[in-house]
């Protein structure tokens, strides 16, 4: 009877090291595992940029690639190209400051102009050139709405800016980067030579 009382008061379980164990390897776990999963939002934001100015670029090499392709045509003496069913005008060769032709700028025949850039031109020439793209504004009371945000520069340079990295107030609305390539993750287009160049802030 004894024997039988002895194997029922027995008890299995973990012991106090054993926990103590258990808990310092989960501890040294999260140290090390949580700093990474922390980083995974500023790394997909990078990715995010990184892969829309690769498209764009693409974009801009295809539309310039295309309009050499067809023998550089003119359309009211204007360079232009029928991109994937829109009608593109491009870049006129300028000799100061320099310029190179072909490079898409706009859809109308007054576009064609690189050293008058404005917003809405940039617009033009982002929804012209990517299929499906991400939306995109030009007003900063309207960019939470958007996916991207879109500043010219004195220079006749297109900035776009993903909305996510850029300063808010203190009313959740983004401060406007006014043409600033230092602020939030964006990338710069300039139509003069083609060139499309990231920044990571």
């Amino acid at each position: 009877m004894n024997i039988l009382n002895d194997k029922s008061s027995k008890q299995s379980g973990f012991s106090l090291i054993e926990l103590v164990i258990v808990v310092t390897i989960l501890g040294l776990l999260a140290v090390t595992a949580l700093p990474r999963f922390l980083d995974v939002t500023d790394e997909a934001q990078i990715a995010n940029i990184e892969g829309m100015a690769g498209g764009f670029a693409t974009g801009v090499s295809l539309v310039r690639a295309q309009w050499e392709a067809e023998g550089r045509p003119k359309v009211n003496s204007k360079n232009s190209v029928v991109y994937d069913g829109i009608r593109l005008y491009l870049t006129e060769a300028q000799d100061s400051p320099i310029v190179s032709p072909g490079y898409p700028v706009g859809d109308a025949p007054s576009d064609s102009n690189s050293a008058s850039m404005t917003s809405e031109k940039c617009i033009k020439v982002w929804n012209g050139i990517l299929q499906n793209p991400a939306t995109l504004t030009s007003d900063s009371s309207e960019a939470n709405n958007n996916r991207y945000f879109v500043a010219t520069t004195s220079a006749d340079l297109c900035i776009f800016y993903l909305v996510q990295t850029l300063n808010r107030n203190t009313n959740g609305a983004i401060e406007d980067p006014s043409g600033s390539t230092t602020v939030g993750n964006n990338f710069v287009y300039d139509p003069a030579n083609g060139r499309v160049s990231v920044n990571i802030n």
